[in-house]
């Protein structure tokens, strides 16, 4: 008998752990050892098409608004019912959220294999949460780390070190790879960009101020005076993007500024950019820094999470100090003194 594995995500947005599920349970399902299925807390996002591509039945909502009211109950019985019915051998849960409601529904119905993920570190959880939270990684058999800082810190916290798993997320090069022959100035159409800039581009979501987007634009506006013919994309989507509209207005640099929006090709936008930056206040193991690396960018990335983890100073590109939009943009404009001539030779090679 194929065991059956249970995924919980918390919805279909486009953010780094929904990414990174997706990918794993695709892998999973196509190895075609397991019987896999797909729970979300919030049934909503860009991602779900994909969810739907993958032909795994029918993708439950548990929908949440508290950890303290009856609606949890509710959900959570109405959980462990499914479990049951399915026989589930496996629950992996993804965040913070999921950890906490899948754990405590698996645990209830008596799940063999229960599997948790982390990938955060302190600036995105309040105290109280992170209590919720280690209760969790108690009530599970594994706790995945992202990188050797979340293992770390997950210690320092208390997680009994035998049950953490450490390991990097994973990228599907496939997904990163652009159509044979395709020029810059066709990739920069797609997003109605100027084809006489020189882009730094940045993947992160605008729902979040850890992302501290504000550190990128105080850097480009930095960059922009050194080097005149830059060009800024933000790629991503949320609420945050007026707020960022206006402090681009207020930094004098709105018209060096684009914001994409979602972006489902990522891909496309990074060959034709020259640089690929990430300002996070915090993160566990950014998929953007490896996203630009499979795309052959150098990185500028704020020293948080695992970043050091994955760049090699000075040589795959630089780790400043969360905050210091000064030292970014010193960085940024000695990489494009350094990549500046060469970007069609770059481009070549990708192709």
């Amino acid at each position: 008998m194929k065991p059956n594995i249970l995924h919980i995500i918390d919805s279909f947005e486009q953010g780094g752990s929904e990414c990174q599920a997706l990918q794993l349970l695709r892998q999973i399902h196509s190895s075609g050892r397991c019987r896999v299925h797909l729970a979300c807390l919030q049934n909503r996002g860009s991602l779900r098409g994909e969810a739907d591509q993958l032909g795994i039945g029918e993708i439950n909502e548990y929908p949440l608004n508290s950890f303290y009211d009856l609606n949890f109950v509710k959900q959570l019985r109405r959980l462990v019912h499914f479990i049951r019915e399915n026989q589930i051998d496996v629950v992996h849960t993804h965040c913070f959220y999921t950890n906490i409601f899948g754990m405590t529904a698996a645990f209830l119905a008596g799940v063999r294999a229960r599997v948790t993920s982390k990938g955060e570190t302190d600036g995105f959880r309040t105290p109280m949460q992170k209590r919720a939270e280690r209760t969790a990684f108690r009530l599970s058999h594994r706790v995945i780390a992202n990188c050797l800082v979340v293992q770390n810190q997950l210690i320092r916290e208390g997680v009994n070190p035998s049950k953490i798993i450490q390991h990097y997320n994973g990228l599907d090069l496939e997904r990163l790879k652009v159509r044979a022959g395709l020029r810059r100035e066709e990739a920069l159409a797609k997003f109605a960009l100027p084809s006489d800039r020189r882009y730094m581009s940045i993947v992160a979501n605008l729902r979040n101020p850890v992302k501290d987007h504000p550190m990128f634009l105080r850097a480009a506006a930095r960059v922009r005076a050194a080097v005149p013919e830059s060009g800024f994309a933000i790629a991503g989507e949320g609420e945050l993007m007026e707020s960022l509209r206006e402090l681009a207005d207020q930094l004098g640099i709105q018209d060096d500024v684009f914001f994409l929006g979602r972006c489902d090709r990522v891909a496309d936008l990074l060959f034709a950019s020259e640089i690929g930056v990430l300002s996070s206040k915090a993160e566990g193991f950014a998929n953007a820094i490896l996203e630009y690396m499979a795309a052959g960018l150098p990185v500028v990335a704020t020293e948080v999470g695992g970043a050091r983890e994955a760049i090699s100073e000075d040589e795959t590109g630089y780790a400043v100090a969360s905050g210091d939009d000064k030292k970014m943009a010193e960085r940024i404009i000695q990489e494009a003194d350094l990549y500046k001539g060469i970007i069609s030779s770059r481009q070549i090679s990708l192709q």
